[in-house]
């Protein structure tokens, strides 16, 4: 075939429409799980036992919204508290000083592996083990003290136990995302001279900010729900608000679904900011793969050439 004839051939292929292959089951499950949902929905939405005038009467009670504002507040101050000290914690784990490596690793490890609610719990009941806590010098004289009940109040020992465990997984997530940076990267920096604080800064966290994002959503979206758990300390969070007043009104599931509609609104929301985070972090990668496609695309279209000349090269 000759290098006219070939070039004809993959403009007629080019000019073909192409046909997608048929997926007759994919069309059949997409319609059995449809119907499944709709059936749902109208089992829920028409079970008098929801009681959805009631849900609508206290969707915007002011103790709902109280307890709501509690709710935020608290996860927005524990998750930029965890990023704090979850990159601290995760650039440790990275050094080489085996000392510090090996206290950031057992930190980690004991919090990861203590469930929230005993750890809201110790800390709730930190009276029991220290009556005081102070400032002063080891085996020393105190130079500061104040009882802990004053000192720890519940909502300080919600902020303290979401903190430190959420820490430890925060910490494992940023230092994933700083091991995925090439290690070209950092020699390269190296070799430039850059300081190693601002090699961190400038180089290795924002490149590893594409792996950090999707994990830490996650992470920020369990913080919103563990903060329910304070409720067993008589903090006023969203589920405590509810649970006050369904004890006086009787109406749990409806109260139970005021707290459910506001949790699944509120995390609607950071998946949506989630996306747009990711989708910022990854242009560059997008533009690659743009890159790559456009390539491929002409590709065809320079191989008749490309071979006459290799002919012509062997001839």
């Amino acid at each position: 075939m000759s290098d006219t004839d070939l070039g004809h051939a993959v403009e007629e292929a080019r000019a073909r429409p192409v046909v997608e292959r048929r997926h007759p089951w994919r069309t059949i499950a997409a319609v059995v799980i449809l119907l499944l949902v709709v059936w749902g929905a109208d089992v829920i939405l028409r079970n008098p036992s929801f009681e959805w005038n009631v849900v609508g009467d206290y969707l915007f009670h002011p103790a709902v919204m109280q307890g709501l504002w509690t709710t935020i507040w608290l996860t927005v101050v524990v998750t930029l508290m965890s990023i704090v000290f979850g990159v601290i914690v995760g650039a440790i784990r990275l050094s080489q000083n085996i000392v510090l490596k090996t206290v950031a690793w057992v930190y980690i490890w004991v919090f990861r592996s203590t469930p929230l609610l005993v750890q809201l719990l110790f800390w709730f009941n930190i009276g029991y083990l220290f009556p005081s806590i102070g400032i002063g010098l080891p085996w020393g004289p105190m130079l500061w003290e104040m009882p802990a009940r004053d000192l720890i109040a519940p909502i300080t020992a919600a902020l303290l136990g979401l903190t430190l465990q959420t820490t430890s997984y925060t910490a494992e997530i940023i230092r994933g995302g700083i091991a995925a940076v090439p290690t070209g990267q950092l020699e390269a920096a190296e070799v430039l001279g850059i300081s190693p604080m601002k090699r961190f800064l400038r180089i290795i966290i924002p490149q590893s900010m594409r792996s950090i994002i999707p994990s830490l959503g996650n992470q920020v979206i369990d913080t919103l729900k563990a903060t329910s758990m304070i409720s067993v300390m008589a903090v006023p969070d969203l589920l405590y608000s509810v649970q006050l007043i369904y004890n006086r009104s009787y109406k749990v599931v409806p109260m139970l679904m005021v707290a459910t509609l506001w949790y699944i609104f509120i995390t609607s929301v950071m998946t949506v900011l989630q996306a747009r985070i990711e989708a910022h972090y990854a242009r560059g990668t997008r533009r690659r793969k743009e890159k790559r496609v456009k390539l491929a695309v002409a590709a065809p279209a320079a191989t008749p050439p490309v071979q006459a000349l290799a002919e012509e090269a062997k001839g």
